[in-house]
């Protein structure tokens, strides 16, 4: 069970990590406390786990004639959805939110791939004739 839960408090870290280095950088984005940070953080991973890919799904056509780049408008609007919705998190505005997105996707993948080492990609194959998938 442990083995489930260290990469998903990792992954909440990082993302906590890079919310609170953004809120030193962009003077927009700003929070009360830490729990408000801590919060944010959490609520943030469970919307980009959640929303965002609903978002991805129902502006695809938009996503591919903008070659992908309205992906980072798609983004910024889920920062600025969870400072909406988690109480001492403050952002000014949406360019605020469109530049600190970038900024926290930057350095989460930076320290993912410091903290967490290089991911495992694993290909799938079609089972054998007379074998089962599970």
């Amino acid at each position: 069970m442990l083995a489930n839960l260290t990469p998903f408090l990792l992954h909440w870290a990082i993302t906590a990590f890079a919310l609170w280095v953004a809120a030193h950088v962009f003077k927009g984005l700003r929070f009360d406390g830490g729990g408000a940070l801590v919060v944010a953080a959490l609520l943030l991973g469970l919307a980009n786990a959640v929303v965002r890919p609903l978002l991805v799904l129902l502006t695809l056509p938009l996503t591919l004639l903008s070659f992908g780049l309205f992906l980072l408008v798609i983004n910024a609007l889920v920062l600025m959805l969870v400072a909406r919705l988690v109480r001492g998190f403050h952002l000014d505005g949406f360019w605020t939110a469109f530049w600190a997105s970038i900024f926290m996707s930057l350095l989460s993948i930076v320290l993912g791939l410091v903290l967490g080492g290089t991911p495992e990609f694993t290909i799938e194959t079609m089972p054998a004739p007379g074998q089962r998938w599970l």
